[in-house]
């Protein structure tokens, strides 16, 4: 597989400028401390809008083996929008990747998934990589109807959207009932959907695209369940909630190529 795995840290609504500034530097000092290898793996932070300067000036300052991003990202370029954050500002800081379509967004400030394809292709205009989300509540997964939910919110995130530009995006399964409650999907779990996203995406491109998408898994990932994931042939990293803010365990998580039970 020629497919580096991302695993990427969404912060959520946590930490100030000044504690960013301290958990980065633990994070790096704890990857350098422990041999990681960015060949193996990409690590990335998905961070407040109020953490992103301070986050990018010590990346870029101590040339730390870090990505970082934002959680969201405006529909809009600019102009009258309260509150938003413009594509435009985000490529200023240098942003690589943007989460978009994340199940919070999706259930407390009700995007759709014409939202989430027009934040992402702001996203791609403005170079920036989205980390689109998709995945099922668990009303849905008790139904057994979590492929079908999830192959159409892919479908609607994708639409107007060309293979060159899908092959370089990144798509993170997330099944909404894992979501920072102790509860994991097994392998077996991850497998299903995020296979059945790459054949979709198969179907809707070619295979080529199919090929060179990256595709995590979301939900409850540790360093003691991520090897398990990361051995299925189909899941390419892991969209990290609460263990990122743990710099010991989100390192696990990044180096999930060492871990015994990956070989």
């Amino acid at each position: 597989m020629t497919r580096k795995p991302l695993m990427a840290g969404n912060w959520k609504m946590n930490m100030d400028h000044v504690e960013a500034a301290g958990l980065v530097q633990k994070l790096a000092w704890t990857l350098k401390d422990k041999g990681y290898d960015p060949e193996q793996s990409e690590a990335a932070v998905l961070v407040p809008f109020t953490d992103i300067r301070t986050v990018q000036t010590l990346i870029e300052g101590d040339r730390l083996p870090l990505a970082y991003g934002a959680q969201d990202i405006s529909t809009q370029d600019k102009g009258a929008y309260t509150g938003e954050v413009s594509g435009a500002m985000l490529s200023k800081l240098a942003c690589k990747y943007v989460a978009v379509g994340h199940s919070e967004r999706r259930q407390y400030h009700g995007e759709t998934d014409e939202v989430v394809n027009t934040k992402a292709k702001k996203a791609i205009e403005y170079g920036i990589t989205p980390i689109i989300c998709v995945g099922e509540g668990l009303d849905i997964r008790k139904a057994g109807n979590q492929v079908t939910y999830t192959l159409d919110q892919v479908k609607g995130a994708l639409a107007g959207i060309d293979a060159a530009q899908v092959a370089d995006l990144v798509i993170a399964y997330e099944p909404v009932w894992a979501i920072g409650t102790g509860e994991v999907a097994t392998p077996e779990d991850a497998q299903e959907v995020c296979g059945a996203i790459r054949q979709c995406i198969g179907e809707l491109y070619d295979a080529p695209t199919a090929e060179a998408v990256r595709i995590q898994y979301g939900g409850s990932v540790k360093a003691a369940n991520v090897g398990e994931l990361m051995a299925k042939p189909d899941v390419d990293g892991a969209l990290v909630g609460g263990a990122s803010l743990d710099p010991e365990e989100f390192a696990g998580i990044v180096r999930f190529y060492a871990l015994p039970q990956v070989g």
